[in-house]
């Protein structure tokens, strides 16, 4: 995803008057604006560094609809629709299944020690961003034993 498919988008979503689906995308640019001036890229923002800002941001709005209170089913709502709107941009993720496929073909050699903190540190080189840490953790542990 580029910063400038997410502008058109919230272009767009202001020209329907929709304002909470601009809102939502306008939370997306600006922090990957943040993020591109904090690495010195202000210009030109690489797809990796907007597709990680999504997947934290999608991660920020996940916690915020776990810890919502239950009374407060006006603010679980607006936190859902943020995170379907969100969603709709996140690079799609492996499944355990795809994740365990390329660790058992690409760190064979790492695997066989059954030291989970090595085969981590090999993996999430590879992974990070195309998988959630919780699942490659989860399929590492499964490894492991």
């Amino acid at each position: 995803m580029t910063i400038e498919e997410l502008r058109k988008d919230m272009v767009a979503a202001m020209k329907a008057k929709d304002k909470e689906r601009k809102e939502a995308i306008s939370s997306l640019v600006s922090a990957a604006k943040k993020a591109g001036i904090d690495a010195g890229c202000r210009d030109d923002i690489p797809e990796s560094m907007v597709d990680q800002v999504i997947l934290k941001e999608l991660k920020t709005v996940k916690e915020q609809i776990d810890t919502c209170p239950v009374a407060r089913e006006d603010l679980k709502a607006e936190y859902q629709f943020r995170y379907d709107v969100i969603s709709q941009y996140a690079p799609k993720q492996l499944s355990p299944e795809e994740v365990k496929k390329v660790i058992e073909e690409k760190f064979a050699d790492v695997i066989a020690t059954k030291n989970k903190g090595a085969i981590m540190k090999a993996v999430m080189g590879e992974l990070k961003g195309k998988a959630d840490g919780k699942v490659i953790n989860q399929v590492v542990a499964d490894l492991c034993k």
